[in-house]
């Protein structure tokens, strides 16, 4: 159901998608070339008039793919108790901005938020905030009507924010285009199912050293498109390649490692924390770019601006991205997390309180979706960024005897149930 590991089943599916994305595409290929996969990634995706993103961005039942939230409540409740935890574990900050990349359809946000109203006594003293940062129109528009009733302001006074409200419960939420436009300040940050979707550059060992995969117009099939080989090093393999690579095919998202170094930099300078969770791997796999269309495998280059485009998230660059500014945890396999934080003890909660048989099916169908790991248990991975001073005392090192014991990370340890 969800967006498969790469390596999974699937039948690619013909597309008879419109072809405006790919005659503009062709166009610009024989005017200028053949273009990095990143720069194909960015077009079929955000491309301001046929962009997949800023057109359709199909999540749920009815699009291309389903997402954990959309899957089981209980998903977002845990990662909503993972941020009260937290900030707990922080010493209860007087504010709190809670900060998703990339919302989808806005059910994350909403399963947080209700976590938020049902703790609402231990958040009494706090001012939060929601601000999600969304470039598609169509997506902001279904935030917006989930998360407030459609009730928005567009184009508030507040410069840096398009679009403004006041969620059900009574919390302001704010839009923003870049994550740059997020207001500094003690931060949860939040990117599910955001950092896979972001362009790759691909690269392939050769006979003559490493080669940059690019895409070009086939000039035997008039607008079809095909992978082909850069004929000398481009500026990318330079930057990207690190001389103890020992993998013969790498993919590197450029824009995941500036996004790490932002978040980092803010946590590092307001207090706060990142969770991330994707599916990826830990410096391990090579070729995971794939396009999905109906719930199906498609083919990447066949009728762009239709399908979804992903590819899995190195954590190992993410690691090292941070460059040591906020701590990094993980990653862990959803599986594991999920455990962690108690998914059997609040499945066990719902089965006792749900009156009816299909009820209790359907919870355990989507336990089974989220911890199986056939399924999703284990190709989805947490990864999280934390300041320093969460896992070690400043002075510890000069008197390790001084300081009581630092509360363990919910989720990357098990949560200590009072």
């Amino acid at each position: 159901a969800a967006r498969l590991c790469s390596g999974a089943g699937g039948e690619a599916e013909a597309a008879n998608g419109d072809g405006a994305m790919l005659r503009h595409l062709a166009r610009k290929l024989r005017a200028s070339g053949p273009v990095t996969v990143a720069e194909y990634m960015r077009e079929a995706l955000t491309n301001p008039g046929q962009g997949y993103y800023t057109r359709r961005g199909g999540v749920g039942e009815s699009g291309d793919f389903i997402t954990s939230p959309e899957i089981s409540q209980v998903f977002g409740e845990l990662i909503g108790i993972w941020y009260i935890s937290e900030w707990m574990a922080m010493g209860k900050p007087s504010t709190f901005q809670l900060v998703e990349l990339g919302p989808g359809r806005g059910t994350l946000t909403d399963d947080i938020l209700r976590v938020f109203k049902q703790l609402a006594s231990v958040l009494s003293k706090c001012d939060v905030s929601v601000h999600l940062v969304e470039v598609s129109p169509k997506l902001s528009e279904i935030q917006a009507v989930m998360l407030t009733g459609g009730k928005v302001q567009p184009n508030p006074e507040d410069k840096s924010a398009y679009m403004k409200g006041v969620s059900k419960t009574g919390i302001p939420i704010f839009w923003y285009r870049d994550i740059q436009d997020v207001p500094p300040g003690y931060s949860f940050y939040l990117a599910h199912e955001f950092f896979d979707a972001l362009p790759i550059h691909k690269f392939q060992r050769t006979e003559k050293g490493w080669r940059e995969v690019l895409v070009d117009i086939d000039p035997e099939v008039p607008d079809k498109l095909r992978f082909v080989l850069s004929p000398s090093r481009t500026p990318a393999t330079q930057i990207f390649i690190q001389p103890e690579e020992t993998r013969d095919h790498v993919e590197v998202c450029p824009e995941a490692g500036v996004i790490v170094q932002r978040l980092a930099s803010r946590i590092e300078k307001d207090g706060g924390a990142a969770l991330v969770a994707d599916y990826g791997h830990d410096g391990t796999k090579t070729d995971t770019f794939r396009g999905f269309r109906n719930h199906k495998l498609h083919d990447v280059l066949s009728a762009p601006g239709t399908a979804d485009l992903t590819a899995d998230v190195d954590f190992s660059y993410l690691r090292k991205m941070a460059q040591g500014r906020a701590a990094t945890l993980g990653p862990i396999k959803q599986r594991e997390f999920l455990k962690n934080m108690g998914i059997d003890l609040r499945l066990q909660v719902l089965l006792q309180n749900s009156g009816d048989t299909a009820t209790r099916e359907q919870l355990l169908h989507s336990y089974d979706m989220l911890m199986n790991p056939e399924k999703m248990g284990d190709c989805f991975n947490f990864f999280a960024l934390l300041p320093h001073q969460r896992l070690v005392h400043p002075d510890k090192k000069d008197k390790p005897e001084s300081k009581s014991p630092l509360p363990p990370v919910a989720g990357f340890n098990e949560l200590l149930l009072k």
